[in-house]
């Protein structure tokens, strides 16, 4: 349920800089519509972060389906790959946080990983959310999500340690193609892909330059080189993805000023999104989109319905 910023709200971001003439394409290299539509610098994402994770076992499909009830905008994928060059929904390299295992991703095939149960942790870390069903949940391959899913989500995927799984982007654009989800007549922002690596997002940048893509960034403080290294992101990338517990006002407005989107993770306390939607955030990965959802009607952000 794609949310968009209420006119006065929208006149405080202008009057304090944050929000300014914004140009059709986001940087020199994309060809993607950013005015208007679900990337609309207007709206704001809610990005169902691993799935509704705070009230079902990540990256499963419990969590997932969960996300969709509760309004989501984007089921958030992290994406690894197997011993057998296979894709699968997990944020760890080591399977023991969150399945009845131990090990490496890349040391189990597609086969080890999906027999896996993926839910049980979840019902002994947090006993008053549990649920027998739970029990049940496995991991996800990438072609599950997209079988049950199809075109009536958007996905919000994260190319994980591409460093050490040289075939990922291969594979994913495979897969993508494979279920007709990067067809020309699929709305701009149908997928989206972020990543830390830098090399990772320009090798699907230059395989396809309209898709668009998020860069995942680290960083304690602004960085004196800040307007340089924003204007070099937004020749590939349409947004930054950070930690909101550094984000500082003067940083969003920074990025928003170079005419990119902000989605700060991993915002999960009311009072947090409140002040990052006072700053300019444009979209917030969170384990609770039911709270988000909240929180966009308290401050009378209003759905989009274009």
């Amino acid at each position: 349920m794609v949310k968009k910023l209420p006119t006065i709200l929208l006149l405080i971001l202008v009057l304090f800089g944050c929000q300014q003439e914004t140009p059709e394409k986001t940087g020199k290299g994309n060809n993607i519509e950013i005015n208007s539509g679900l990337l609309s610098p207007d709206n704001v994402l809610n990005i169902a972060h691993r799935g509704a994770s705070g009230h079902a076992p990540e990256h499963t499909m419990a969590a997932y389906e969960m996300g969709e009830e509760m309004g989501a905008d984007y089921i958030e994928i992290d994406l690894q790959m197997t011993e057998d060059d296979e894709l699968i929904a997990m944020h760890d390299e080591d399977v023991s946080r969150t399945t009845d295992s131990e090990g490496e991703v890349g040391h189990f095939t597609l086969e080890d990983m999906t027999g896996l149960d993926a839910g049980s942790w979840f019902n002994q870390a947090h006993p008053s959310k549990a649920q027998t069903v739970f029990q049940d949940e496995h991991v996800l391959s990438l072609e599950e999500i997209f079988d049950r899913f199809g075109h009536d989500a958007n996905y919000y995927i994260e190319t994980k340690f591409p460093e050490t799984s040289p075939n990922m982007v291969d594979e994913l654009f495979a897969t993508l193609e494979e279920h007709d989800l990067l067809d020309d007549t699929m709305d701009d922002g149908h997928v989206l892909i972020q990543s830390c690596s830098k090399d990772s997002l320009k090798e699907v940048h230059e395989r396809d330059d309209t898709i668009p893509l998020i860069q995942l960034v680290c960083f304690g403080s602004i960085p004196d080189t800040i307007d340089k290294e924003l204007a070099d992101i937004s020749e590939y990338a349409i947004g930054i993805g950070a930690n909101h517990k550094y984000l500082s006002k003067e940083y969003v407005q920074r990025v928003r000023d170079a005419g990119l989107l902000m989605h700060p993770y991993t915002v999960n306390q009311k009072s947090d999104m409140k002040r990052l939607l006072d700053w300019g955030a444009t979209g917030f990965f969170t384990n609770y989109p039911d709270r988000l959802n909240d929180v966009l009607e308290e401050m009378d952000v209003v759905e989009e319905k274009d």
